[in-house]
Order: C-alpha cells, then structure tokens, then sequence
C-alpha cells in the first residue's frame, strides 16, 4: 500500500507540473498584453513588460517561473501590483469551499437518497420519475441552472437572495446550482450498483437468513454500492470548482471563480497561473485521498497488499 500511496503523489506531482507547463504556455499566447490599455503608450507598456521580464526569450521566463513556483512564489498580480498572487488565493478560496463543500455534500446526500429509492422501490412509476429527472438535471448545463434558479426564487418568488453571501440564505441558490448536475450523476452511479447488487447470491443468502430488506440495504448492500459514488467525489470536486466560475459570476460571490474569471478578461498572466495550479492541486488531492480510501476499502485490493507486504 506505501508503495502504491508514493507511486500515486508522484503520478499527482507530475500531473501537476505538466498542468504548470502547459498553461504557462498557453496564457502566453493570448494576444495583447497584460499592460495594454487605451490610455497606455506604446512605449510605457513596453518598459512595464522590460520590467516584468515578458521581454525575454520565452524559455528564460518558464524557467524563471518554476525557480520562483518551486520557492513557493506564485509572484505578483499584474493587475494589482501591490498584491501577491498567494494573497489573492488565501483571500478567496475560503469562500468558494464554503459553496463546494456544502454543495459536494448535498450532492451526496441526494443523490444517494434517490439512487436508493430508484433501485429498491417497487413503485415502477416512481422508478421512472426518478430516473427521467436524474437525465433531465444531468442535461442542464452550471449557468443555466443557476439563471433558472435566481429568475424562480429570487425575482418571480422572492424567497432567497439574488447576489453574495451575507446570510446562510445567501448560500441555498448558489449551493443548489452547484449541486444539481453532481447529484443527478451520483444518483445514477448509487442506483445502478445498488439495483446489482440487490441481485448478487450475499443478499439471496442474508434473506434467506431472515434479514429484513431495509437491514440488507443499509448494513451490506449500501456499502458495496457505494464504492463508484467514492470514486467519483474526485470528478466531482473538478466539477465544482470549475462550476464556480460562471455561478460566482452570476451571483457576483467574490471566490476563486470570480478571480479567474477577471485574470482572463485583465489578461494577468501570474493569477491566472496561480489560480490554476492552485485548482489542479485541490482536485488532484482530492483525487488521491478518494482513490487510497476506495482502495482501502476493497476487501480485494486490501488483500493483495497485505500479501505484496508479506
């Protein structure tokens, strides 16, 4: 298991250098310059870049980016001067984990409650419902469902707020817009594995011991269904943080996502890179942790380690 644990860090530290590396190079083919303005000469932008160093040669600056980043120095923000990019970072990702973190969970909690409900009901036409809605929410792309969810409650129903995070009011649209898409996935994966597993010859057997069905489902079947939903935290989590750009946006929420969306549109080239890493690191630990705990927890895998160890 150690040697499986070094193998996946140094495969995530690869994976992170490889993200670095190409989106060094990709945000230095955006065109124009990060100093460029209508009220800014020619001249003048091109002292700023001489002092930023953007007129060396483009392998130079790479290097000199990794020195830093390897240092723990993501630089400074083009656009602010006066801040760091590690500032900008530490100001902001409070608050987009206070959204991710609420919506992954409710995500969970949903998806797996219908999942459980779709595999195990009787009810055909519950079954159906369910699984036409789980299609539908799966289909409805971030903006939308947060454009739909703002126009519904907060201006037709005024029941919840329309922008920023005063409140825990404030964070039910934003959360839910977040949430949808994950759960209606989670949803799927949770009903599906549990629907096989209901079939397996375990169950036959605890049923013929006299177990009820609610003891099958939660005590032995729930279990074993629920290894894809774990596997699948780690997708998810990209899929929040990259859903945050456009719901941020929409409900003008101050997070990571809203940074990034700026450091494009101000084409800051050391927040943009920053902001990146930073994103790729959250989702590649997240990927690590869930990847280890699934393995941990597969009486198989756990098994052929001992034996590799012994």
């Amino acid at each position: 298991m150690l040697r499986y644990t070094l193998k996946r860090i140094l495969t995530g530290i690869l994976a992170l250098f490889v993200l670095a590396c190409v989106t060094f190079f990709l945000v230095r083919l955006m065109p124009g310059s990060p100093f460029q303005n209508g009220s800014v000469s020619e001249q003048v932008v091109e002292a700023v870049e001489r002092e930023y160093g953007l007129d060396r040669p483009l392998g130079e600056q790479f290097l000199t980016y990794l020195g830093n980043l390897l240092r723990g120095d993501l630089g400074i923000s083009y656009e602010d001067p006066g801040t760091k990019v590690t500032e900008i970072i530490g100001r902001t990702w409070g608050i987009t984990a206070s959204l991710g973190v609420p919506a992954l969970i409710a995500a969970i909690l949903a998806g797996t409650a219908f999942g459980i409900v779709r595999a195990v009901s009787k009810n055909r036409g519950i079954r159906e419902i369910i699984s036409a809605a789980g299609m539908i929410l799966a289909g409805i792309p971030g903006f939308a469902a947060a454009i739909l969810l703002l126009l519904i409650f907060s201006v037709q129903l005024k029941w919840f707020p329309a922008s920023g995070l005063l409140s825990p009011a404030h964070y039910v649209l934003p959360v839910s817009s977040l949430a949808i898409y994950p759960a209606a996935v989670i949803m799927r994966l949770a009903g599906n594995a549990l629907e096989t597993e209901m079939e397996k010859d375990y169950v036959l057997f605890d049923r013929a011991k006299g177990l009820g069905r609610k003891q099958i489902i939660f005590t032995h079947a729930l279990k074993n269904a629920w290894r894809p939903v774990l596997n699948y935290i780690g997708p998810a989590s990209a899929y929040l943080l990259t859903g945050s750009f456009v719901v941020e946006s929409i409900f003008t929420i101050p997070g990571i996502g809203r940074e990034f969306v700026n450091s494009i549109t101000n084409r800051d080239y050391t927040l943009i890179m920053g902001l990146t890493i930073f994103m790729g690191a959250v989702v590649i630990a997240v990927n690590l942790i869930t990847d280890l705990l699934g393995a941990w927890l597969d009486p198989a895998v756990r098994r052929s380690y001992q034996e590799e160890a012994e």
